[in-house]
C-alpha cells in the first residue's frame, strides 16, 4: 500500500491524480494563482489544494466550475494524454485470503491489443525491436526479475511490478541470475 500524503490522505485512484495533475497544469498554463482560480471556480483553497494533489474526489459540478474558470471544456479534465514517458507501477501485497483487484493500466479505444507470454533465461539480454510509430508496450511480471524498458530509462522489475513505455523506441530486458516470465501487451494505434 502506497505511503500516505503529507495531508495523511491518499489519493484516491489513478484517476483523481491524473484529474488533479491536469487541473494544476492547465491553470499554471495561465498563469493563474491558486487563490484566484478558487476564487473564481467558487472553491475553497484548501479544496483546491486537494484536488490539485490528487487527494479527493470532485464531484461534475466541481469539475464543471473548474473547466469553466480555466475557459475549458471538462472534457480536457478527464481525457487521458498520450503517454510522455514509461508509466512503471510497483507491485502490492494482497491481504491474506482476499481476494485483491487493481487497476495497473486503461488503454483507450482505437488501438489493437496484442497479448504475448515473454520467457527469458537467466543472464541474458534481449534487444527490443522498435515496433510502429505510437506503440506503447506493456510488461507485467509473472515471475522472476528483469531490467527493462527504454535504453535510456530502463527500471528494475520484480513479481507484480509493471511497466508501460513507448515501443517505437530502441529498448530492451536484461536478466540477472533467474529466469523471468513477462505477460506482455502491445497497445497500436488503429490506422484508418
Amino acid at each position: 500500500m502506497a505511503a500516505p500524503s503529507g495531508s495523511g490522505r491518499q489519493p484516491v485512484s489513478s484517476t483523481a491524480a491524473a484529474v488533479g495533475a491536469k487541473i494544476r497544469l492547465r491553470r499554471q498554463q495561465r498563469g493563474m494563482s491558486a487563490a484566484e482560480m478558487a476564487r473564481r471556480a467558487g472553491l475553497s483553497k484548501a479544496t483546491l489544494s486537494q484536488l490539485e494533489a490528487g487527494n479527493g474526489n470532485p464531484t461534475i459540478d466541481t469539475l464543471d466550475a473548474i473547466a469553466v474558470a480555466l475557459r475549458i471544456p471538462i472534457a480536457d479534465l478527464l481525457a487521458r494524454d498520450a503517454d510522455t514517458g514509461p508509466v512503471y507501477r510497483p507491485g502490492t501485497p494482497a491481504e491474506p485470503g482476499e481476494v485483491a483487484r487493481e487497476l495497473l493500466r486503461r488503454i483507450s479505444s482505437g488501438n489493437s491489443l496484442e497479448i504475448w507470454r515473454l520467457r527469458i533465461p537467466p543472464e541474458t539480454e534481449l534487444a527490443g525491436v522498435p515496433h510502429a510509430t505510437g506503440t506503447i508496450e506493456h510488461l507485467l511480471i509473472a515471475s522472476g526479475h528483469v531490467t527493462a524498458g527504454p535504453v535510456d530509462a530502463p527500471q528494475d522489475l520484480g513479481p507484480g511490478d509493471m511497466l508501460a513505455f513507448a515501443g517505437d523506441a530502441p529498448h530492451f530486458y536484461r536478466t540477472g541470475t533467474e529466469a523471468v516470465d513477462i505477460t506482455v501487451v502491445f497497445a497500436s494505434p488503429i490506422s484508418t
